[in-house]
């Protein structure tokens, strides 16, 4: 890892032709970001990505004209964010969401408002339209609180519609949720959503790659959608056009190789249209129900799940000989129903009786996506 200096990095952004990547790749292999703003040409050459011209642009931008105002910007990112009661995240803190990391172009740093905690790992993106249907509104309430009351944490972009439904239902059923914004964290858009912005920073966090006072630009938006797919195990889609929002954020899930999951909708409304076409291309995951979204990604979220049961006691009871045979099999690892009945040698409807009557009997739990857990 680097040794970073908030002040140094935000100088080293200023220099042409430094981006995300080469900043990061700069850092890196001083692992210090005081020493990368004070390298030689000749040491810098050697790093991926930058040729002569380049290394030397970085060597003497110390003592150019333009570093009195690199400093100063940097000075005055820093005072802005202090005033806003933020903070920065930088790529080398263990904060920083170790998904993101994994992606082609993950930001050096984000201005944060609020905080990430470990257990944001296990999180899920719901995006979708401006402009939901009552339809929509109703699935993205019912998949965000079911999702947030197993402990997920719900990521969205905090725009109108479907973005602030996510958000405002994982908030009320007492989840975690973080917000990304297309503007500074001190630039609240849309703004009517000022309150709901100061709740998800109090019970999760709002997070930006853009400059304190950055306005909310239409460019922005697609760069941001990468970094609210690339922070999470899955995007679940809820209505949206074909050339709407949503679908940049799915088509940079896939290009992240994160699981994209839609939900199907009216073939004759403009606002399913988008999600249709991604079922139809095989780009998207049909899913119904949240068990659905589970059962494709129980063996990342199978930690988060044991947890659920964690807590749970047993019962001494006395058992029958089919149900014995069922809580033998099972251990403090989920298991799916079918994998169950065979294991135990019964036929799937014998094996769900057994299991309904140790449910009863406190032995045993179910858990989303037709999973059992021994308690």
């Amino acid at each position: 890892m680097a040794t970073v200096n908030i002040k140094d990095l935000l100088i080293l952004s200023c220099i042409p032709g430094i981006g995300h990547n080469r900043l990061r790749s700069l850092v890196t292999h001083f692992k210090n970001s005081t020493d990368a703003l004070n390298s030689s040409a000749r040491e810098i050459i050697n790093i991926e990505g930058f040729n002569k011209k380049l290394a030397v642009t970085v060597s003497a931008f110390k003592k150019s004209g333009n570093y009195h105002k690199a400093e100063q910007y940097a000075v005055h990112q820093l005072s802005k964010m202090n005033k806003s009661e933020g903070g920065i995240i930088t790529f080398w803190d263990d904060e920083y969401p170790d998904l993101l990391k994994k992606i082609y172009d993950p930001p050096c740093y984000l201005f944060i408002k609020g905080n990430f905690k470990k257990e944001d790992k296990y999180s899920i993106a719901i995006v979708g339209t401006r402009n939901p249907s009552t339809y929509g509104v109703t699935m993205a309430e019912k998949f965000t609180q079911e999702l947030a009351r197993l402990g997920i944490t719900i990521v969205s972009g905090l725009a109108r519609g479907v973005d602030s439904v996510a958000h405002s239902s994982a908030l009320k059923v007492g989840g975690r949720t973080i917000g990304v914004l297309g503007s500074g964290i001190d630039v609240i858009y849309p703004p009517e959503n000022k309150n709901l912005y100061s709740r998800i920073a109090q019970n999760g966090g709002v997070i930006s790659e853009y400059a304190m006072g950055t306005k909310p630009d239409a460019g922005n938006f697609p760069r941001r959608n990468r970094i609210v797919s690339g922070m999470t195990l899955g995007t679940i889609i809820i209505e949206t056009g074909i050339d709407g929002g949503a679908m940049i954020t799915a088509n940079t899930a896939l290009d992240q190789n994160r699981d994209v999951f839609a939900i199907p909708g009216l073939i004759t409304e403009v606002r399913a249209l988008g999600c249709n076409t991604l079922i139809r291309d095989g780009r998207a995951k049909l899913i119904t129900t949240v068990d659905d979204v589970l059962s494709e990604l129980s063996a990342k979220l199978k930690p988060l799940l044991r947890e659920v049961t964690k807590h749970e006691k047993k019962i001494d009871v006395s058992l029958s000989l089919f149900e014995k045979k069922i809580y033998d099999t099972l251990d403090d690892e989920p298991i799916h129903i079918d994998l169950l009945a065979e294991k135990s040698g019964m036929p799937t409807s014998d094996a769900l009786v057994n299991l309904l009557s140790l449910e009863f009997k406190g032995l045993v739990r179910q858990l989303p996506g037709k999973m059992f857990v021994r308690l």
